[in-house]
């Protein structure tokens, strides 16, 4: 089952992906005493996620951010070198952190991991969007299958 509202991010150490390669860093750093809009996606470079989702929130970071979100973080389950390619070929600037979950520890901690193995692309995270405060979710949206409804950055906007 996903994490749900009220319940708190789980305390683990990251790969933040940067222009200047691989950062160590943990979820009590990104999440700790900040608001904290998370979302997820299946993968870097694939089709809903680099013509939709990571686009609305590079487009719409500055109207989240005006709306209390102090960190804006997209999290994958793909190595920190892919994620630093994807954030450069997307513009994403300083706009977002790029959080690199190549085992998808964190996405099974949070209840959120798919297996997609039948098409060769093993466990990845389902696509969804939460926001949390000081570690602690106050929402969050999880897609159906093949749906991009409740994660984008404009629905995160409607919560915020």
């Amino acid at each position: 089952m996903p994490i749900q509202p009220g319940e708190t991010i789980p305390s683990m150490k990251l790969t933040q992906s940067t222009p200047d390669g691989p950062k160590e860093t943990s979820t009590d750093e990104i999440f700790g005493g900040k608001t904290v809009v998370l979302f997820g996606v299946p993968g870097a470079f694939t089709p809903t996620c680099s013509a939709r989702h990571l686009p609305s929130f590079v487009e719409q970071a500055d109207e989240l951010k005006a709306k209390g979100a102090d960190v804006i973080a997209c999290v994958a389950v793909n190595d920190a070198f892919v994620l630093n390619a994807w954030a450069k070929d997307q513009g994403v600037e300083d706009k977002i952190v790029m959080l690199a979950d190549g085992s998808a520890e964190l996405t099974k901690k949070l209840g959120l991991e798919m297996d997609l193995s039948a098409r060769g692309l093993g466990v990845r995270s389902q696509r969804f969007a939460l926001v949390a405060k000081d570690r602690k979710v106050a929402h969050i949206g999880v897609e159906a299958p093949g749906a991009f409804e409740v994660s984008s950055a404009a629905a995160v906007l409607g919560v915020l």
